[in-house]
């Protein structure tokens, strides 16, 4: 194959032109039935009906009984203004071909004429370019030619590509309805090429299919397909993200060509799809016509793939397309039209028309959900529907996390070792990531899976007979019928998985399909419109030798970027939500691995920390794909968006049909900002309340002042209680902050390292950060921190001609670097990973306010204790999971005074808790009042003050908690790493027993309670009556709960007498009368 490679071409260049097949009447291409015998067998089979995802169509106006608007064949599609010098160039590129001789002279006339008006080229093609370029494709394509006749198997195989940093052109031979995999799949290389790439350009597509065949075999139907792709020059680039004018966000080219038509068309559908998240769909009659006109339009690069795998699905269907186009606007929208016909295929029966592209249009809201899927291939070739492959895709994702990896010999072994010898737990810790990483590999459960398409179809059945319902509330004519094939018990499922099956492996992978389908209470696969497909699924299938604790609710969520969990372990729970990046496929694999460990780890650290506060512990991670790690924005607005489907009733059908739903309970979901998500929580506010959800000014905290929330880095929420933690033990320890040296992981480019640094006093020696290692034994220069604290930045920007000569930094990118003792660094990153275990001899205290979970675990912990003794006296864990909990043991075991991230870093939490029930207590017009900045930054004096009493009640909170620690690691000895997981036991145990107890049910005692519990500024603003009536009943009996547990456990210890409840209780009822 010949690869041509023309000039840069400037943007003047672009032309007017016409659309070829305007002019042509539909008529002349033969129909003769079906090309995807798929179809047939679709008809034929029940089990085989489509998944039921109905389109809306968005534009009301007069249409046919089918829906669908009528468009005049006179108006569709582009102007047609032609080339005025064809002719002459025709002339000079035989010239020129005659001079080359590379084509016999007898057949350059044939040649040419062929080229110029029987492939479907569209005459801005002969006007960009020039007359040898042409020359040059008409030869590649006769000795492509050539080449093929004296290919037996592939007479009419005839290719050519070329392409340019601002255009490109494919031609191909295919049969039309036939998807080649095979082939050189030009559509899937002009996407990754052209459509999704992660660069600031943007192209625009145009595909046309040559009228009849080029094949002299009767046989043969196939034709040639020319794709031309050119940048685009936008009339204004960066509009704003609402602007719909065309004539202001469309290419230059398009607004040239576009009929009045056409362009109504573009606007209107462009109008709608920027208010929404997920894609628009229309469906046009041409008169006169079989041809059918399909336009969807979403927002840019949020479905990579999604323009091949179109064309996969259309041909499912035994449709194809003479012509199709991708349109780009500046505001972010992107729009794709297909020309739609029967395919031709004598050997098939006939399948109307209008039953292919309603299926078509019903099943592009799941596609867009995940374009390409791991099953696509078995899509494409037709044995398994596109609902049974992202079905089967949606399973791969869960048996990876979920798979019991590690068998009953591995808890035989954990009984039989003694957990408290630090060896064995090294061995076991050693053996369970061993098993996880080896046993099943992704790679290896897919494999599997692909074997046994039979096996998906009859699981998929039984998935879909469960969660596909037509409820009430529209029309039953919009929903496909639920899948006609036998649907197997599970018990029959298990025995035709076993007999059908090779090995325990592929029995092991099958069987997690059933506890996959019998996990879901509820799911949004079968809504209408989506973004991403959400399950809430039934945490009981979780061993408990992996998760001890069990979860109350549990989210999966998967989209075309990412895989995302959200956990809680109660009803009432509150916690952060976080994305994860990954730098290689080697981190990716890593993370991925991990991901369901580490949700579960921050959400039950979440639930330590949340002790004394109503809401339970809850987390939500995000992993971006490898090939997705600039797409964070658009994969947290998904994983909102579909989670969002499964909390609020369905109010528009055909939009947002009801699901079915087995947990049969309302359920409030309470989210903060995390890792990579702080500037993304605003959108998802007004998303809220865009969405109707009763509950949107609950929804999120840490959102802007201007929608009422408490920012924590402004105010150093976290960082408040880090410090009660640190200064208790300079208090205890009797010791001068200004001499203690200090080590700080997590730089002053973050919420809570930047606040640590400008609310400290010690004398910083070393830091580590995103960008490397900052180190001066004699203390790194405090203005300079607090420099780089207020604005951000990272020790990258610290000015090193203020380190001693003693100091140094070394960046991540840093090769080779020597350090002043002589030292040679030979890798940056990895002297960064690893600063932290290196003796140094210049940390008295650690706090970690940064830095990837288990940064110290039970291995890498022994280079942090000599001699039985810890090098590091004092450690405030401010970062979640840093250290791992046997790693802080054995640091406590060697004399470290160590309190970990669930006692140390709850101010967060606290203010977030605070934040949710001032949204609970006001009605709308009170919070924006009250809570809300005005558009000038101005906070309320409400606000003002609000924030003072949520600062005093952390640091009361955090001293309350040190306090109980330290005086009962005097008394018992007990490690405090266990202490503190004791307390948040004992107040949690106690706080779900005060929740159910007569105490609550007494009137006098609970608004005794909550008179305390609650603060005095809302009660005196809002009044404790009107608080009670707003704030749900569940709410007020955490507060309840929580306020009265904390309060005692601090006090009396997590193991009090049997009659200490009772004083207690005697003491707070006195005070109150």
């Amino acid at each position: 194959m010949l690869k041509i490679q023309t000039t840069h071409l400037p943007p003047d260049r672009f032309p007017e032109y016409t659309d070829p097949f305007q002019l042509l009447n539909s008529t002349t291409m033969a129909v003769n039935g079906l090309a995807n015998k798929l179809v047939t067998r679709l008809s034929d089979e029940p089990s085989r009906q489509p998944s039921p995802q109905p389109t809306h169509f968005s534009v009301p106006q007069k249409v046919n009984g089918n829906g669908h608007r009528v468009l005049r064949s006179a108006t569709v599609g582009y102007i047609a203004p032609e080339f005025a010098g064809k002719v002459e160039q025709m002339k000079q590129v035989k010239d020129i071909l005659a001079k080359g001789g590379w084509i016999p002279e007898t057949h350059i006339h044939d040649q040419v004429e062929w080229f110029y008006t029987s492939l479907g080229i569209d005459d801005v093609y002969f006007q960009l370019e020039s007359v040898e370029v042409i020359a040059t494709h008409i030869t590649s394509l006769y000795a492509a030619k050539v080449a093929a006749r004296n290919r037996a198997n592939q007479q009419d195989a005839i290719r050519l590509d070329m392409e340019a940093s601002d255009h490109a052109i494919y031609i191909d031979t295919s049969e039309p309805g036939r998807t080649e995999l095979g082939g050189p799949r030009y559509e899937q290389r002009l996407e990754a090429k052209y459509l999704d790439h992660t660069g600031r350009t943007r192209f625009r597509v145009e595909t046309f299919r040559s009228p009849g065949t080029i094949s002299e075999h009767t046989s043969s139907n196939a034709s040639l397909r020319c794709y031309f792709v050119y940048q685009c020059q936008f009339v204004d680039a960066n509009p704003s993200p609402d602007e719909t004018r065309l004539e202001v966000i469309s290419d230059r080219m398009f607004l040239t060509k576009a009929t009045k038509n056409t362009k109504q068309i573009y606007a209107d559908i462009i109008s709608l799809a920027v208010s929404r998240t997920g894609p628009v769909i229309e469906v046009f009659d041409i008169e006169d016509s079989q041809e059918k006109r399909l336009v969807v339009a979403f927002r840019s690069r949020t479905a990579r793939g999604m323009f091949s795998a179109l064309s996969d699905l259309y041909h499912y269907y035994g449709v194809t397309s003479t012509r199709k186009y991708v349109e780009q606007f500046s505001n972010g929208i992107t729009v794709i039209c297909i020309y739609l016909k029967p395919s031709p295929d004598s050997d098939a029966k006939q399948l109307p028309i209008e039953q292919s592209i309603h299926q078509i249009t019903k099943e592009i809201s799941l596609l867009y959900c995940i374009p390409q899927n791991k099953l696509h291939t078995l899509f494409a070739t037709g044995d398994l529907s596109l609902q049974e492959a992202i079905y089967g895709h949606c399973v791969w994702v869960f048996v990876q996390h979920f798979l019991n990896r590690l068998g009953t010999e591995y808890a035989s072994l954990q009984q039989a070792l003694d957990p408290k010898n630090s060896l064995h737990a090294e061995i076991l810790s050693k053996l369970k990531r061993r098993l996880r990483t080896e046993t099943f590999t992704p790679d290896y459960i897919l494999e599997i899976i692909l074997a046994y398409p039979e096996l998906v179809r009859a699981l998929y059945a039984s998935f879909a007979s469960v969660h596909l319902s037509v409820g009430p509330g529209y029309e039953r004519h919009s929903i496909a019928p639920t899948p006609a094939a036998e649907v197997l018990s599970d018990a029959k499922l298990k025995e035709k998985i076993s007999r059908d099956v090779s090995n325990e492996h592929e029995e092991m992978v099958m069987t997690a399909f059933r506890v996959f389908n019998m996990s879901i209470l509820k799911t949004n696969y079968f809504t209408p419109t989506k973004v991403a497909l959400s399950f809430r699924l039934d945490p009981s299938f979780l061993p408990e030798i992996e998760y001890p604790k069990r979860l109350y609710g549990m989210f999966l969520v998967i989209s075309s970027e990412a895989r995302g969990f959200h956990l809680r372990f109660r009803d009432v729970a509150r916690g952060g939500i976080r994305i994860v990046k990954s730098r290689s496929k080697e981190a990716y694999s890593i993370n991925a691995r991990n991901l369901f460990d580490e949700n579960y780890g921050l959400a039950s650290t979440q639930q330590r920390k949340n002790k004394d506060i109503p809401e339970g512990g809850s987390k939500g991670v995000i992993l971006l794909d490898p090939k997705q790690q600039d797409r964070g924005q658009e994969a947290f607005e998904k994983y909102i968006d579909s989670i969002m489907d499964l909390l609020l009733p369905a109010e528009t059908p055909g939009i947002k049909n009801p699901i079915v739903d087995l947990y049969g309970k309302e359920e409030i979901l309470f989210m903060g900002p995390d890792e990579n998500t702080a500037d993304l929580v605003n959108w998802a506010t007004e998303h809220a309340r865009a969405r109707n959800a009763p509950w949107w000014k609950s929804f999120f905290t840490g959102k802007s002042p201007k929608l009422g929330g408490i920012p924590h880095d402004t105010y150093g929420m976290t960082t408040l209680s880090v410090r009660e933690y640190v200064k208790g033990i300079y208090r205890k320890k009797q010791l001068d902050p200004a001499t203690v040296k200090k080590m700080q992981t997590g730089g002053p480019d973050g919420d809570l390292g930047s606040n640590e640094i400008l609310l400290s006093n010690e004398k910083y020696t070393s830091i580590i950060d995103g960008s490397g290692v900052l180190v001066d034994p004699n203390g790194l220069d405090q203005e300079e921190l607090r420099r780089l604290a207020k604005s951000r930045a990272m020790i990258s920007q610290f000015d090193i001609s203020k380190l001693s000569k003693d100091g140094y930094r070394v960046l991540c990118e840093d090769s080779n670097f020597q350090l002043p003792t002589g030292e040679v660094v030979s890798n940056g990153t990895a002297f960064r990973n690893t600063f932290h275990l290196r003796d140094t001899g210049l940390t008295d205290c650690f706090v970690p306010c940064g830095g990837r979970p288990e940064s110290i675990d039970l291995v890498t912990v022994a280079k942090l204790i000599h001699d039985g003794k810890s090098k590091i006296p004092y450690i405030v864990e401010g970062a979640n999971l840093f250290i791992t909990q046997d790693a802080k043991l054995r640091l406590e075991e060697a004399g470290c005074i160590i309190y970990k991230d669930a006692s140390a870093n709850k101010g967060g939490v606290t203010s977030s808790s605070l934040e949710v029930l001032a949204s609970l207590s006001f009605d709308d017009e009170g919070f924006v009042n009250n809570m809300c900045h005005d558009k000038y930054g101005q906070a309320p004096e409400f606000y003002k003050a609000y924030v003072k009493q949520v600062q005093a009640k952390i640091c009361d909170n955090a001293r309350l908690e040190f306090e109980a620690l330290w005086r009962e690691h005097e008394e018992t000895g007990i490690p405090r790493s266990i202490l503190s997981d004791k307390l948040s036991e004992a107040i949690t145990k106690l706080d779900e027993e005060l929740q159910k107890s007569d105490l609550w049910k007494d009137e006098r005692t609970r608004r005794a309670v909550l008179a305390d519990a609650l603060p005095n500024l809302l009660i005196d603003k809002i009044g404790l009556d009107t608080i009670i009536e707003r704030v749900p009943d569940a709410y007020l009996r955490a507060i309840f709960g929580s306020y009265l547990a904390s309060r005692f456990v601090y006090e009396f210890g997590s193991s009090p007498s049997q009659f200490a409840f009772y004083d207690f209780m005697s003491k707070r009822m006195a005070s109150a009368q």
